[in-house]
């Protein structure tokens, strides 16, 4: 857990406090934080000291992310947060079923673990990862299938960002809808 700005997005800069669940089974080849993929070795913390722990940082938005966070049961953990007053707001690739009360749903779908229907309905903000233009045509399939989303970002994989973001530009030139999203807190250096 830990308390900064949000870096991706639609929420870009706000103050947040991130709470990052152990556990992944979706396995991305690029994912910066493979830390996380296996439980084994993170701290196991109850609710309460978790709400607790957000409440002292005075953020009032408490991220929840991974890992793959629906891989757990996150029915208490939001409802605990939004008793408390704080905005709940969910990373996921949406590949296990939705649990728990959100405010905001930020999904980034990955074509080897496609999204369940069910989070397709129920995204705020769909946010493709491309590092290559085959990448556009999976962009274009998953905006097809949003219902409630409004807000679309094509984000370049950051170890080939180089080659990737002058693709995102050309394809936004005739695609307005959708806008490049940057990872500012690694552009920044902040967590």
């Amino acid at each position: 857990m830990f308390h900064s700005v949000q870096g991706e997005g639609y929420w870009t800069g706000h103050n947040a406090f991130f709470i990052r669940l152990a556990g992944c089974d979706v396995g991305c080849p690029w994912c910066d934080t493979k830390e996380s993929w296996t439980a084994k070795g993170h701290p196991i913390l109850n609710i309460a000291a978790i709400v607790a722990e957000v409440r002292a940082s005075g953020s009032p938005i408490a991220v929840i992310t991974g890992g793959e966070p629906l891989m757990h049961n996150l029915d208490g953990l939001t409802h605990a947060l939004q008793s408390a007053g704080i905005r709940t707001h969910l990373e996921t690739s949406g590949a296990h079923p939705l649990s728990g009360q959100w405010e905001w749903i930020t999904l980034s779908p990955k074509p080897h673990r496609p999204p369940l229907e069910e989070i397709l309905e129920s995204c705020d903000e769909l946010k493709v990862i491309v590092s290559e233009v085959a990448d556009f045509r999976w962009a274009t399939e998953m905006k097809v299938k949003t219902h409630n989303a409004y807000h679309f970002y094509l984000q370049p994989e950051w170890s080939r960002r180089e080659a990737a973001i002058p693709l995102i530009l050309e394809h936004i030139a005739s695609h307005p809808r959708w806008r490049i999203g940057l990872q500012t807190h690694k552009l920044l250096s902040i967590k």
